[in-house]
């Protein structure tokens, strides 16, 4: 099992708020790609007192310790995962915003395969593809 972000920054000796809990806490939940004004908002449920200010400090925190991972998804706004989770690539639904996540085994192998012709081993990548969904015939 992988280490919680809580866990990781105990580890790394990071001083950990009880605000920085929380943001932490709300980022281990999420299962999207929130951006900073979504976390506050999460967080600022769970604990009234944190400020936004609060939330962009911690966010740039945990990004700096390689806790969180930054994406810019074409929409003008950064949104973060953190770095534990599975290696996957992303679909953005440039209509609505949505994020897929997906996981291709020929995309993977060809991307080797590309690095390889190159002359390089393939050390990591980010694949983000950008789409609008195919109108279905009635």
């Amino acid at each position: 099992m992988t280490p919680t972000i809580i866990e990781q920054c105990e580890a790394k000796g990071l001083r950990l708020t009880e605000q920085r809990r929380v943001i932490a806490a709300v980022l281990e939940e999420s299962d999207d790609h929130p951006d900073v004004e979504e976390l506050y908002h999460r967080a600022s449920e769970r604990d009234p007192r944190i400020s936004l200010a609060t939330v962009y400090r911690t966010v740039k925190l945990f990004e700096d310790w390689n806790l969180l991972e930054k994406h810019e998804f074409g929409d003008g706004r950064a949104r973060y995962e953190t770095t534990d989770r599975e290696h996957h690539d992303h679909l953005i639904d440039i209509n609505t915003g949505e994020v897929i996540e997906f996981v291709d085994e020929e995309i993977e192998a060809l991307q080797e395969k590309i690095a390889r012709k190159l002359g390089y081993k393939l050390k990591g990548h980010r694949l983000e593809l950008f789409g609008v969904p195919i109108k279905k015939d009635s």
